[in-house]
């Protein structure tokens, strides 16, 4: 077991050295139950017209700020939450490039970084989005963050998705918030398509086209063990793509009686410098929809029995906190379920994340084949 442990402590070790990985440092608190207070001001309803104390992540409505509406009222308030809050850059971050990430607000959402704006304002409650800021932020001194949100978007089709359905509509910065600190040349995200009997295609997209660039995925057992490595072909030039095939000998299918899973570390080179390293879970299934018949997962025939799930808590409204998607996956399990749906919309990554997180720490210790 130790052995493992050191193992891990090296890698990581030897990731942090280079300098090549992402750092991410919390502006908020990551849930409902460890939330930072910001100060803040609402533009109508109750709580309104004077600077006060919010909890970010939450919805102000929640907060006794603001007007409640459900999604068939008209007409429903048109108001605004501003926030501001102070922060710092970490030394070791200079010459990095910096961004500002908001994991959902509701929903129209303008920044402001030192009184100068941070990129277009972003329209849409449920999905992440971020702004570089690093030519904005000062690394030797307090930095100010101002945000302003309004609760109904410009957008008409917004407001048709997202505020005129069977829900209560709330207002506010719900999700966390947080800096990401990237190489100058990064990987901007990853498309990986791993199948049952270890075929692995991907797509790396990076940051803008450079040449002589090329990716590598190192794929690790739950013990650390390097399964296989797959190298890609170079940069294509058009696309400002990086992709790659190979296949992975000796490795279990994932499903969701026995979810296996594996860890893929990326790496993007130009010649032999590395430029970034991101680490992800992934999982070895092929899914297969056949017309007429059903849902085929590694070849066996699939009965779903599964519920809808809202990203929502009495309390709290659309915020929610890790614990409480643990409860919820605990439940669904305990009722045999197999599936759900997530009503309309990206959950909490927590909610995706928390079975990866369960099954590593049962094999670490010894309770799962």
């Amino acid at each position: 077991m130790m052995k493992y442990f050191y193992s891990f402590l090296f890698l990581i070790g030897s990731l942090l050295a280079s300098g090549q990985t992402t750092d991410v440092k919390y502006l908020s608190g990551k849930g409902s139950d460890d939330a930072v207070e910001w100060d803040f001001f609402c533009t109508g309803g109750r709580k309104s017209g004077e600077w006060n104390k919010i909890k970010v992540p939450s919805c102000w409505e929640m907060e006794g700020y603001g007007t409640f509406n459900y999604g068939h009222d008209k007409p429903k308030a048109d108001e605004s939450g501003l926030y501001k809050t102070t922060f710092e850059v970490p030394a070791t971050w200079k010459g990095k490039r910096i961004f500002i990430v908001f994991e959902g607000s509701m929903t129209d959402t303008e920044i402001k970084v030192n009184g100068k704006q941070a990129g277009t304002p972003h329209q849409g409650a449920f999905y992440r989005f971020k702004r570089e800021i690093t030519k904005l932020v000062h690394m030797n001194k307090e930095n100010l963050l101002e945000v302003k949100v309004n609760k109904m978007s410009s957008n008409a089709s917004i407001n048709e998705a997202e505020r005129q359905c069977d829900f209560w509509v709330f207002g506010g910065i719900f999700r966390p918030v947080y800096l990401e600190a990237v190489p100058n040349n990064f990987i901007e995200y990853t498309a990986i398509d791993a199948r049952q009997h270890g075929e692995l295609n991907a797509d790396i997209f990076i940051d803008k086209k450079l040449s002589g660039i090329k990716a590598e995925i190192e794929i690790k057992d739950i013990q650390d063990q390097t399964m296989g490595k797959i190298t890609s072909a170079s940069i294509n030039e058009k696309t400002g793509k990086i992709s790659l095939s190979g296949k992975i000998d000796n490795i279990k299918p994932w499903s969701a009686e026995d979810p296996q899973l594996y860890t893929a570390i990326i790496t993007l080179r130009q010649k032999d410098k590395v430029l970034h390293t991101i680490t992800d879970r992934i999982g070895f299934r092929t899914v297969e929809v056949k017309p007429k018949d059903g849902v085929y997962i590694n070849g066996v025939k699939m009965r779903f029995k599964g519920v809808n799930r809202h990203s929502h808590w009495p309390t709290t409204g659309r915020t929610t906190n890790k614990q409480l998607s643990i409860n919820d996956v605990k439940l669904m399990k305990e009722m045999n379920m197999n599936a759900v749906r997530m009503s309309h919309y990206p959950p909490d990554k927590h909610f995706l994340e928390f079975w990866k997180n369960l099954i590593t720490s049962l094999h670490i210790r010894g309770l799962v084949e």
